[in-house]
């Protein structure tokens, strides 16, 4: 299957190159592209700089594709490949516990795969995580505001393999004054639609009309394929 991807950049990129980048993003050394040309843009533009978004083909046929967003997955697959790459405070016991379980409990297979499809740890994102992990939010209210927060997708090429498939297409101009104020605009709506969310479940304890929080997870021991995390 021949998908199309773009990678957003302050510069042009015709050869990826395996290896290269951060071993501390979302989901460690890897090429970072999305399906959406938009939000490629975001990502590439800043408040007062242009970028680049760049356009790719790759041949997926037969590469081991890891789809963090697919039914067979919850979304603790994917924050527990978040914890193996991002720093997390752990400001208490509890967010101590959180990590290791979750980390133990819920991860993927990643270290063998091609690519990885998963969501994009933004600053909204990232927050929605850590509050999870301290006991401030509910496993639902995560699984909600991570779904909801259209921030869209990354498909990351993480192997040899992959890389030797991709091609470059060409590229256009990302607009900073185009760009960056829909990359807040959509920061700021995600962050609206939370708290809206949330503000009706102020009043409740932990463990009302079945929520789970971070607690409830280590202490029953949840495992994956639990039916209270299909939500």
């Amino acid at each position: 299957m021949q998908r199309k991807i773009y990678h957003g950049s302050s510069g042009i990129v015709r050869t990826p190159k395996f290896g290269a980048g951060s071993p501390f993003n979302d989901y460690g050394l890897g090429f970072y592209c999305t399906d959406n040309p938009d939000l490629a843009g975001e990502w590439a533009a800043g408040m007062s700089s242009d970028g680049f978004v760049n356009t790719y083909t790759i041949e997926t046929s037969g590469l081991r594709v890891i789809n963090l967003n697919s039914p067979e997955y919850c979304i603790l697959h994917w924050l527990a490949v978040l914890l193996s790459f991002r720093e997390f405070d752990a400001d208490s016991s509890e967010a101590y516990q959180a990590k290791e379980y979750i980390r133990s409990a819920f991860g993927a297979d990643y270290q063998n795969c091609d690519c990885i499809i998963g969501f994009r740890a933004d600053n909204c994102n990232f927050w929605f995580a850590q509050s999870f992990l301290s006991g401030s939010i509910s496993y639902q209210e995560l699984n909600d505001a991570i779904r909801l927060s259209d921030t869209g997708r990354q498909f990351v090429l993480k192997s040899n393999r992959a890389f030797d498939r991709i091609l470059f297409n060409g590229y256009s101009v990302a607009p900073g004054s185009e760009y960056f104020p829909s990359a807040m605009a959509r920061e700021r709506k995600a962050v609206s639609e939370f708290a809206a969310h949330h503000a009706g479940n102020i009043g409740k304890t932990p463990g009302d009309e079945g929520d789970l929080y971070v607690r409830d997870i280590i202490n029953e021991r949840i495992r994956p394929y639990d039916s209270r995390l299909i939500y």
